[in-house]
């Protein structure tokens, strides 16, 4: 099956259960992560929107444990980059609609929490078809070490996503079932 009909598949999917209030676990994430050894100073998160996961609550769960955090904002290009924001910092809507943060303050993630439309087994992500992320992911990989991590709900997981060269894998995948 092809990108955009798995998209659509699972974008319907997704919505249909938006009205279920699944949430994953900061505390347990945090724990997960920690216990990992990873680099927890700088948090990439994202604007939850067509009912994906709600990162928020991560993103403030680490910055009460000493995070930095930081959300994306859309560049020209097609380019994306990660700015330092706290909790009640206003934001800017884009041009996708999507809110971004005003701070001129560019960072690097060191974990970096990825949205989602589908994942598989070997850790490949489908995402909206923007290439937002993979090129992101691309251009960070050059400068640092950085743990990509997708967030999704489980019944986003199929038994293969159709990947391309340029698609970039994730670390790890959280659901609110398990962890890939």
């Amino acid at each position: 099956m092809i990108k955009s009909k798995l998209r659509d598949s699972i974008l319907k999917v997704r919505k249909n259960n938006s009205k279920k209030k699944i949430n994953l676990n900061p505390s347990s994430i945090y724990s997960y992560l920690s216990k990992k050894k990873y680099n927890l100073k700088i948090v990439g998160g994202y604007y939850a929107t067509n009912f994906e996961i709600d990162d928020l609550k991560i993103l403030n769960f680490f910055f009460k444990k000493g995070s930095t955090i930081s959300l994306p904002k859309i560049k020209k290009k097609g380019q994306m980059d990660f700015y330092k924001w706290y909790k009640n910092e206003p934001l800017i809507i884009n041009k996708y609609g999507i809110p971004e943060p005003g701070s001129n303050y560019r960072i690097y993630p060191d974990i970096l929490f990825v949205p989602l439309v589908a994942f598989d087994k070997k850790l490949n992500r489908l995402g909206y078809g923007g290439g937002f992320y993979d090129r992101y992911i691309q251009k960070i990989s050059k400068i640092k070490k950085t743990v990509k991590v997708g967030l999704a709900f489980s019944f986003q997981k199929l038994k293969t996503i159709p990947v391309k060269k340029h698609d970039k894998k994730l670390d790890i995948i959280i659901t609110e079932k398990d962890i890939i």
